[in-house]
This record gives structure tokens, C-alpha cells and sequence, in this order.
């Protein structure tokens, strides 16, 4: 008998590490000079270019199959690492996620 020893919200944990993972890896092939664990300002502070934000958006179609909309592009959803992470997380579950 095979068991995998994971239940539930550990699964959940094990995914969403996982697709950090796979966001920070999309992030450095972009930009390999950014730290994206550290920076908070991606945007605002000049990092990341209108260019890098369009390869960042296409990657993360290719990879998690999210398009992101117009009203999406705005600062606040590409200045961190985590930002990325709550628009993919967002546009994958849109129903959980409406006010």
C-alpha cells in the first residue's frame, strides 16, 4: 500500500509553494538582476519596465493559463513577488475571490 501522507490544507500548502516557486522562476528568467523575494516596488520604484511587465504576463498565461485584463495592469498587482501571486491566485479563482 502507497500512500502519499498528505491531506487536505497540507496539499493545498504543498500547490500553492509549488506555484510561488514556479512565479519566482518565471520572474528571474525575466529579470535575473531583480531580488523578487525582497523587492516591494517593483513598479514604483523604476524596476520593472513596461517590457518586463509584458513578458511577465505572458508567461504567466503559458504557465497557470491566467489572462490578465486591462483593469488589471495597474502598479499595485506588480510591485512584489506576492502581489504577482494574489492576481494569479485571483484570476484562477474568480468566484471565490468577488465582492
Amino acid at each position: 500500500e502507497i500512500s502519499l501522507g498528505l491531506v487536505g490544507s497540507e496539499m493545498c500548502i504543498r500547490d500553492s509553494n509549488r506555484t510561488m516557486e514556479k512565479l519566482l522562476e518565471i520572474l528571474q528568467r525575466v529579470r535575473p538582476d531583480v531580488d523578487f523575494k525582497n523587492e516591494t516596488l517593483l513598479i514604483d520604484d523604476g524596476i520593472l519596465d513596461s517590457m518586463d511587465v509584458v513578458s511577465i504576463i505572458s508567461e504567466l498565461d503559458d504557465e497557470f493559463g491566467v489572462q490578465v485584463r486591462i483593469n488589471e495592469l495597474i502598479p499595485d498587482n506588480f510591485n512584489s513577488v506576492e502581489a504577482i501571486w494574489n492576481l494569479i491566485q485571483n484570476l484562477k479563482n474568480p468566484k471565490e475571490n468577488t465582492k
